[in-house]
């Protein structure tokens, strides 16, 4: 996935931890101001280690088009990367 501008953007979501072999999965998330979006489907996990702190990065399907999420277990927040 291409990232041309690295923006991250603070978003609020609904996820689903411990379930199966996934220990999270995404399963909506809100842009502040807009609605709540859904997530069609989870198409890969990563993790990346910067300083102390793991970033879990979820590449998302939202329809037809493919999202970034990244979860910050240091600070517990979650950003949309665009």
């Amino acid at each position: 996935m291409k990232n041309l501008n690295n923006k991250k953007e603070r978003v609020e979501v609904m996820a689903l931890f411990g379930y199966e072999m996934t220990p999270c999965q995404p399963l909506s998330f809100r842009r502040q101001g807009e609605s709540e979006t859904e997530v069609t489907e989870l198409l890969r996990t990563q993790i990346r280690f910067v300083g102390g702190v793991a970033l879990h990065i979820f590449d998302v399907l939202v329809g037809r088009e493919i999202r970034r999420l990244e979860f910050n277990s240091g600070n517990l927040s979650w950003h949309l990367t665009q």
